[in-house]
C-alpha cells in the first residue's frame, strides 16, 4: 500500500495524505476520511523512508563501541524511549571498539541525512574533531567530555572519591586498584583520580595500581599477579565487569569474599546484586543518562540552548563484598 493508493481510496490528493502523515494541517472531514482508509487497509507509514526524502529527518544516529555491554544497552533503552516520545527514530551503529570504524560511522550517518549524532565515546582523537567539523550535524558525546563538544558525562571522579572514602571508613589500608588504560579518560583516569583524592587524606594507606582490559576473562588472568605478590585486603575494580572477574578468580583460588578479600566495582550492573556475595559498587544511572542524552540532542537539532556539559548522577550501593576491618 502506497500514499497514492491511500489518497485514491480516500478521494483526496496525494499531497493531502502526505501532509496528514507529516503532522500538517488537514480539514476535519478530510482527516476522518484518511484515518478511515488507513484503519481499514492496515497501512503502516514508512517513516524511515519518508524521513530520508525530507530536507530535515527525524532520525538520530547513535554510535556505540560495543553492544554486549550493560552500560550501553541501558543507555540505548533510555535514548530510544525518549526519542519515541518526541517522534524521533533511533539508528544504531556498532563499531566493535574499532576507532577507524567509529570515524567512518560519523561520516556515514551524516551522509544518510540524520538529524543528529549521539556518540558513546571511549576515546577521542583529532580525527573525531575533524569529522565533527566537516559534517553539518549536531553531535553529543556521552561518557566523555571535551570543551569543543557538547557532552553528557557520568560523575566518575566524584564516584571514585565516594567509593574511596567508604573503603577507608571500613578500615582498609592495603589496597590494590585494578583499572583500565588511561586512553579512556572517564573510566581510566577520572575514577582513579577521585579514588586517589579520597585516600590522599590517609597517611597509612598502601596502594598499588594495576591495569587490565574491560574483559572479564582478562581480569581473571590478572588476579594471581595481584593477590599472590601483593596480598591486599581489598581490590578496587574500575568496572563491575572487572569486579566480576576478580570475584570469580578469588573463588577459583578457594578464597572467601569478603573474609579473605574484599572487592568493589563501578557501574551498578544488575548481575552484581545476585552474585554471591553481592558486590558493593558505585551505580551510574545509565538509562536516565540515555533519556537526558535524547532530550539534549533533540534540543541541539532544534537549535535550542543546552549546557556544554550535563552531569548524570550516581548512587553508592553498599552490599556484602566489603569486609569491615578492626
Amino acid at each position: 500500500m502506497t500514499i497514492g493508493e491511500i489518497a485514491k481510496l480516500a478521494g483526496v490528493a496525494k499531497s493531502t495524505v502526505s501532509r496528514y502523515l507529516n503532522g500538517g494541517s488537514v480539514g476535519e472531514r478530510t482527516k476522518i476520511k484518511i484515518e478511515r482508509v488507513i484503519k481499514e487497509t492496515g497501512y503502516v507509514p514508512n517513516t524511515f523512508a519518508r524521513s530520508l526524502k525530507a530536507k530535515k529527518t527525524n532520525i538520530i544516529g547513535t554510535i556505540v563501541p560495543r553492544l554486549n555491554s550493560y552500560a550501553t544497552s541501558q543507555t540505548l533503552i533510555g535514548i530510544d524511549e525518549q526519542l519515541r516520545e518526541q517522534n524521533y527514530q533511533l539508528l544504531i551503529s556498532n563499531t566493535s571498539q574499532d576507532i577507524k570504524r567509529e570515524i567512518e560511522s560519523i561520516y556515514t550517518l551524516a551522509n544518510q541525512k540524520i538529524a543528529g549524532i549521539i556518540l558513546l565515546a571511549t576515546r577521542l582523537t583529532d580525527e573525531h574533531f575533524e569529522a565533527f567539523q566537516k559534517i553539518d550535524v549536531p553531535v553529543l558525546l556521552v561518557g566523555q567530555q571535551d570543551p569543543r563538544c557538547y557532552s553528557l558525562i557520568h560523575n566518575d571522579e566524584e564516584a571514585g572519591y565516594e567509593l574511596g572514602r567508604y573503603i577507608i571508613g571500613q578500615g582498609h589500608r592495603k589496597i590494590a586498584y585494578l583499572g583500565v588504560t588511561e586512553e579512556d579518560i572517564a573510566v581510566g583516569v577520572k575514577r582513579k583520580l577521585g579514588f586517589k583524592k579520597a585516600i590522599s587524606h590517609e597517611s597509612d594507606c598502601e596502594v598499588t595500581y594495576f591495569e587490565t582490559s574491560f574483559n572479564l576473562k582478562e581480569a581473571i588472568k590478572k588476579f594471581p599477579e595481584i593477590y599472590v605478590t601483593y596480598k591486599p585486603s581489598i581490590i578496587v575494580c574500575a568496572t563491575d565487569n572487572i569486579a566480576l572477574g576478580v570475584l570469580k578468580a578469588a573463588q577459583m583460588e578457594g578464597l572467601h569474599v569478603p573474609e579473605d578479600l574484599s572487592i568493589t566495582g563501578f557501574g551498578g550492573y544488575e548481575v552484581t546484586e545476585i552474585t554471591h556475595p553481592s558486590i558493593t559498587t558505585a551505580k551510574f544511572n545509565y538509562k536516565e543518562a540515555g533519556v537526558l542524552a535524547a532530550k539534549n540532542i533533540v534540543k541541539l537539532v532544534n537549535n535550542e540552548e543546552i549546557e556544554k556539559i550535563t552531569v548524570s548522577n550516581f548512587d553508592m550501593i553498599i552490599r556484602e563484598s566489603v569486609d569491615k576491618l578492626n
